[in-house]
C-alpha cells in the first residue's frame, strides 16, 4: 500500500510544491520557451512526475509506473477513441467531396461577408469542434474564408478567435470528460457548471467577430443577426450539457445558432457593395458557383444528422440502461493507493465503458455515414487507419500527458500543489480560469490543459471552503479563451491560408480578444463563487 504525503520533501509544503511543480514547469518551459514538439515535451514532462513520484515521494516505482500506464490507457480509451472516429467521419465527406457540397451551400446563405463569417467561421467552426477539435475548426474555416473572398490574415483572425465557445465540448465532449475522470467528480455535474459559463462566451463571440470582419458599421448594421446567432448559440449549448448529453452539446448549439441565423430576416438580405468591397479584398473562388443536385446536399448534412441521432437514441433511459451494462470496472494491477485521510483513492479501479462511450456511438454512426455517402468497406477502413496515422503524434501527445497527469494525482503532486495554492484563498476563483488560459495557451489543448489541473483545481478548492465542481469547470472554461493565442492553432492557421511566418503578425491581433474574453470568464467565476451569481449554479 502506497500513502500519498503532502510535505515529503523536507515537512515543508512549500518545498514540497515546488518539487511537485517541476513537471508542470518543465512541459510548459519546453513548451512555450524552447518550443519543442508537443509529444516529445509530453514524455519529457512524464519521465520528470516518475522521477519525482519514485524519488521525492517514496512511491514504489512497480505503483509509479503502473498509475503511468492507466493514464495512457484512459487517454486511449475512451479520450483518442472519440477524437479517431470523429475524425474519420470527416474525412470521409472530404473522400466523397460531399464536405464541397457542404461548404458551397454555406456560401449561399447569404452573400454578405459579416454573416457568411457566422455560419463558417463560428457556426460550421463549431460543428467541426464538435467531430474532430485539435485545430481542425481553424484550419477549414480559414481556407473556407479564404475562398469566399476573404483576406489571409482576416480569415485567420476571424477563425481563431471564433474557436473559444465550443472548445469545453469539442471532439465530443473530450476536455469535459477528461475533466470529469482526473477529479473523480461526476461527469454530469461538470457539464452541466460547464455549460453555465462557456453559453455566456457565445452570447459576445458572434459580436466580436462581426466586428473584427466590418468595424463599427458592421456591429450597427447586422447585430441583430449576430444577437440571434448567439443567444440561440448559447441556449442550446446550456441545454444540451445540462439536461442531454455532454457529447451533443456543440452539434446541437451549431446547428441552433446557425438555425436562427437563417431565420433573420435582414441576415438573407443582399450585402451593400461598399461593404462587399471593404472586406472582401481577396479572391473569390469559381467553384463556389458550381450547382449541386438537392439530394447531393441532403447527403452532404446526413453525417451531423446521423451523429445526432445515435446520440439522442442512446439518451433514452431503457437504451442508456442497456448500454450501460457492457460497462467493465477491473481492479488495475500493482496500484494500492490512499490518500493522506487514509481512505482508497479511486485510480485503483478502472472502468471501461465499452458501449455507451462517446467514440463507440460516433464510430456506429460512422458506418452509417459510410453507407449513406456510398463509400465502400475496404475503403472507409483504410481511411479510419489514415486517421490513426494522421493524428499519430497527437496520439503520443495524449497519451503521455495523461500518463503524466496520473501520476501527479496518484502521487500526490497534485494534491500538495493544490494545498499550496489554496493559501490565494478568495482570490483562487479569479485565478482558476487563468490557470486553464494558461495551459491551454502553452499545450494548445484543453483536454491537456484539464488533465494537468484540473485535480490541482480540486484540491484547491477543497482546502478554501469553494466549490469544487466550479473551479474544475472554471479550468475548461477559462482554458478556451487560451487557444486562440496557443502556438499549434497560430501555426495551423498560418499554413491554412499561406502566411506561414506570420505567427507573430496573428498573435498579436488575436491577443487582446484573447485577454478582454478571459477576463470576462475570471468575473463570471468570482461571481458564481459569492451570492451575486450563486443562483445559476445547479
Amino acid at each position: 500500500m502506497y500513502v500519498q504525503e503532502l510535505e515529503p520533501v523536507g515537512g515543508s509544503l512549500g518545498l514540497s510544491a515546488l518539487v511537485a511543480a517541476l513537471p508542470l514547469l518543465i512541459v510548459l518551459v519546453l513548451l512555450g520557451g524552447v518550443r519543442m514538439k508537443a509529444h516529445l515535451a509530453g514524455l519529457t514532462g512524464l519521465l520528470a512526475a516518475v522521477a519525482v513520484a519514485w524519488l521525492a515521494y517514496g512511491m514504489p516505482l512497480d505503483q509509479t509506473l503502473s498509475s503511468a500506464a492507466q493514464g495512457a490507457a484512459f487517454g486511449l480509451f475512451p479520450i483518442l477513441w472519440i477524437v479517431v472516429n470523429a475524425l474519420w467521419v470527416y474525412r470521409m465527406t472530404v473522400r466523397t467531396r460531399h464536405f464541397d457540397i457542404l461548404r458551397r451551400s454555406f456560401g449561399r446563405l447569404s452573400d454578405d461577408p459579416r454573416i457568411q463569417a457566422l455560419v463558417i467561421a463560428f457556426c460550421f467552426g463549431a460543428l467541426l469542434e464538435a467531430l474532430a477539435g485539435f485545430g481542425a475548426p481553424v484550419a477549414i474555416c480559414s481556407v473556407m474564408l479564404v475562398a469566399l473572398g476573404f483576406e489571409p490574415v482576416r480569415a485567420a483572425v476571424v477563425a481563431l478567435v471564433a474557436n473559444t465557445a465550443p472548445v469545453a465540448f469539442g471532439a465530443m465532449g473530450t476536455p469535459v470528460v477528461t475533466l470529469a475522470q482526473v477529479t473523480d467528480l461526476p461527469l454530469d455535474t461538470v457539464a452541466s457548471v460547464v455549460g453555465r459559463q462557456t453559453p455566456l462566451l457565445a452570447l459576445v463571440v458572434p459580436l466580436v467577430l462581426i466586428g473584427l470582419v466590418d468595424g463599427r458599421r458592421g456591429l450597427r448594421e447586422t447585430w441583430v443577426p449576430a444577437l440571434a446567432c448567439g443567444a440561440a448559440f448559447a441556449v442550446a449549448q446550456f441545454a444540451a450539457s445540462n439536461y442531454v448529453s455532454a457529447q451533443l452539446a456543440d452539434i446541437g448549439a451549431a446547428l441552433a445558432g446557425a438555425g436562427a441565423l437563417v431565420a433573420v430576416p435582414s441576415a438573407r438580405k443582399p450585402a451593400a457593395e461598399p461593404v462587399r468591397a471593404a472586406v472582401l479584398t481577396g479572391v473569390r473562388s469559381e467553384e463556389l458557383d458550381e450547382d449541386d443536385p438537392r439530394g447531393e446536399v441532403v447527403r452532404a448534412y446526413a453525417p451531423y444528422a446521423l451523429i445526432v441521432a445515435v446520440f439522442s437514441v442512446a439518451q433514452i433511459p431503457v437504451v442508456k440502461d442497456w448500454l450501460a451494462r457492457a460497462t467493465q470496472s477491473y481492479d488495475w494491477p500493482f496500484l494500492d493507493v490512499v490518500g493522506p485521510d487514509g481512505d482508497p483513492v479511486g485510480g485503483n479501479v478502472f472502468t471501461w465503458p465499452v458501449v455507451s462511450t462517446g467514440g463507440t456511438l460516433v464510430l456506429l454512426a460512422g458506418v452509417c455515414t459510410a453507407v449513406v455517402l456510398g463509400v465502400h468497406a475496404r475503403v472507409a477502413v483504410r481511411e479510419w487507419a489514415a486517421t490513426v496515422h494522421e493524428l499519430r503524434f497527437a496520439i503520443l501527445t495524449v497519451t503521455s500527458v495523461l500518463a503524466l497527469a496520473y501520476v501527479m494525482n496518484l502521487s500526490g503532486q497534485a494534491a500538495t500543489i493544490g494545498h499550496f495554492v489554496a493559501a490565494a484563498g478568495a482570490g483562487l476563483a479569479f485565478l482558476s480560469p487563468v490557470l486553464g488560459w494558461f495551459g491551454v495557451a502553452v499545450s494548445g489543448s484543453d483536454t491537456s490543459a484539464n488533465a494537468l489541473f484540473g485535480a490541482l483545481q480540486v484540491t484547491a478548492a477543497r482546502e478554501s471552503g469553494l466549490s469544487p465542481e466550479l473551479l474544475a469547470a472554471a479550468n475548461s472554461s477559462g482554458g478556451v479563451l487560451g487557444k486562440m493565442i496557443s502556438p499549434q492553432n497560430l501555426t495551423i492557421a498560418c499554413a491554412a491560408v499561406g502566411l506561414a511566418g506570420r505567427e507573430g503578425d496573428l498573435l498579436r491581433k488575436v491577443l487582446p480578444w484573447s485577454l478582454g474574453l478571459l477576463l470576462v470568464m475570471c468575473l463570471i467565476v468570482v461571481g458564481q463563487s459569492s451570492p451575486v451569481l450563486e443562483w445559476m449554479l445547479p
